[in-house]
């Protein structure tokens, strides 16, 4: 990487460290943003830290190393505080990087070293129910996630992991079975599988479940029908199979207008295969063993700060538990994916299944704990912070909160007289776009294990912190870019001067560092802070500099360059978020 292409604070780190090296100072320096721009752009504690060891005052270390620091980046460093270092960047190095960074088709962005082979599982939606709010969270920053670290340079594959395999199916066989009187007629059984929707199934299995919990004859046959399910049992993988069928048709339209896609479409079931053999090999390891009927794999470990409890891995009746299909998936993606990395993502309250299998695979050997992440998350949240509910209390469906932010959008574009000239189409496009900007925007905008709460009138609008609008500040820069086109202006050499310029400058610089802070943390809302402040900037910018009215070419040029380094580096920072943009608002 040339120094060009690395960020303003790599480039004088590295100047830093040739530094105390030639001084022979013992500072493990680190160049950083600081947070007192009235000081300068770019800050080190170094001398704080180098003075304890050298038993001198941080001040006269500071001195000399503002004495020997190289002014081809930065003017000359100040000294503020104990022995704070400060650096203003000089007009010519911030050009020459703003440059940089408008040459560059990832618009300023690195990729790591080291490429890594990464799964993320995360959607995780349930065969027999609805995509409902609760799916939202882990379907917005899986997806982000997975962006983000397909275009750091990893190998990523997006898996939804549908949940079809668990206690749930033997409670919609046999509560099918209870419909027909039965399940030994098999025309009649056909017949209603043909005519079975995704509707029946979200009526029946609260139904069901309500009466497990009370009746324990119920209970039993739907677990003995679970085991049943997966011994092969031919009518009941008939069932099974419509069912999963139903419900993934419904989830792949769910996901698809939340802008989700996955490169894996598997189940808790396309592991069964691997459960009987994998539960022999645990046998023979001596990892397992025999508890109250069930069989169970000790996990806790010394120096716990609270003991965990072990992991079912066979249930008394027989039955591969939630956990064990959990363990033999991570079997399955070693043996077919050989990840490097596994990316779970999924509510923060699962932490200690998750903990459970982690250690569990590690125990086994079949991927290190260390490689084992999971990426939990907080609620979203209704107006008595609790997790949001309908009116009426029940749960939302994914797809009525969709319906209902593409309603508000329509409503705010009309409000605010855009669209007026757009076909129905369009208009249509643009409030869906404008719709999933602001659900996914207020998600990613927090860190990931915050709650938040959900206040869609808040997320709509087109003023403050929103998604939408971020989208009109990207659609504002391409209409000033076909003006310019209109008008024959081209874009020129960068040349930065003005202190509106210099601010939007330093924004563009910092795309990596945020990328890099979100891909390492695992949290895009470094990201998505990133975007807004470039937004932000960016206004003051247009407020304060005329672009297609500049009085000189040169100006003009230099502006247009600045506005399309924005528009393309603002544009991936959403594509990243899973934002898209329109041509026109």
């Amino acid at each position: 990487m040339s120094e060009k292409t690395k960020d303003l604070a790599s480039q004088l780190t590295a100047q830093g460290v040739d530094v105390v090296a030639r001084l022979s100072i013992p500072a493990n320096i680190v160049v950083q943003r600081t947070d007192r721009p009235d000081l300068g752009d770019f800050q080190t504690n170094a001398a704080l830290a180098a003075a304890k060891q050298m038993g001198r005052k941080p001040q006269e270390i500071a001195a000399d190393l503002a004495a020997a620091w190289p002014t081809d980046i930065a003017e000359k460093p100040s000294i503020a505080g104990p022995g704070f270092l400060n650096f203003r960047i000089a007009d010519a190095a911030l050009s020459a990087r703003t440059q940089a960074i408008a040459d560059d088709p990832r618009a300023g962005a690195s990729t790591v070293e080291s490429p890594r082979r990464v799964i993320v599982d995360y959607g995780g939606p349930n065969v027999a129910k609805g995509m409902h709010v609760g799916h939202l969270r882990a379907s917005i920053i899986g997806e982000s996630l997975k962006r983000i670290f397909r275009f750091r340079g990893d190998t990523v594959w997006g898996d939804a992991h549908f949940g079809d395999w668990g206690f749930q199916m033997g409670l919609m066989i046999i509560s099918l079975e209870d419909e027909l009187g039965g399940l030994d007629d098999r025309k009649k059984l056909d017949a209603r599988l043909a005519s079975l929707t995704l509707e029946d199934l979200e009526a029946n299995y609260p139904a069901a479940a309500a009466k497990a919990r009370e009746d324990e004859a119920f209970r039993d046959r739907a677990r003995k029908a679970t085991a049943a399910l997966q011994s092969g049992e031919p009518t009941h993988r008939l069932i099974w199979k419509a069912m999963r069928e139903v419900s993934m048709q419904a989830q792949k339209r769910d996901f698809a207008a939340l802008g989700v896609d996955f490169d894996l479409w598997k189940g808790e079931a396309d592991v069964d295969p691997l459960i009987t053999p994998m539960v022999e090999e645990l046998k023979r390891k001596n990892l397992v063993e025999i508890d109250e009927g069930a069989l169970i794999m000790r996990i806790a470990r010394e120096g716990d700060k609270r003991e965990l409890p072990p992991l079912l891995v066979v249930s008394s009746e027989g039955s591969a538990m939630y956990g064990t299909t959990d363990l033999a998936t991570v079997l399955e993606r070693a043996r077919d994916l050989a990840p490097d990395l596994y990316l779970y993502v999924v509510d923060q309250r699962q932490a200690d299944h998750f903990e459970q299998v982690f250690r569990a695979a590690d125990r086994a050997g079949y991927a290190r704990r260390e490689a084992l992440e999971h990426i939990g998350f907080g609620t979203m949240n209704g107006a008595d912070g609790k997790p949001f509910k309908t009116r009426a209390g029940g749960v939302l469906k994914l797809n009525d909160l969709i319906g209902m932010a593409e309603e508000k959008a329509r409503a705010r574009l009309r409000d605010a007289d855009i669209g007026s000239d757009f076909s129905p189409e369009e208009f249509e496009d643009v409030a869906h776009k404008v719709a999933i900007a602001a659900l996914k925007f207020a998600d990613l905008s927090n860190f990931r294990s915050t709650s938040y709460v959900f206040d869609l009138d808040r997320f709509m609008s087109f003023e403050g912190k929103t998604g939408p609008y971020l989208l009109y500040a990207a659609v504002r820069i391409k209409s000033i870019l076909r003006k310019a086109e209109e008008q024959d202006a081209d874009a020129g050499p960068v040349e930065v001067s003005h202190a509106s310029e210099r601010a939007l400058a330093l924004a563009l610089d910092g795309f990596d560092a945020a990328l890099a802070q979100a891909y390492e943390k695992r949290a895009p809302h470094f990201l998505a802070e990133h975007a807004f402040t470039l937004a932000q900037t960016f206004s003051g910018f247009y407020t304060h500099c005329p672009i297609l009215q500049a009085g000189f070419e040169a100006t003009r040029a230099s502006r247009l360059t600045l506005a399309a380094a924005t528009l393309r580096q603002l544009e991936s920072s959403l594509q990243l978020l899973g934002i898209a943009t329109p041509e026109r608002m």
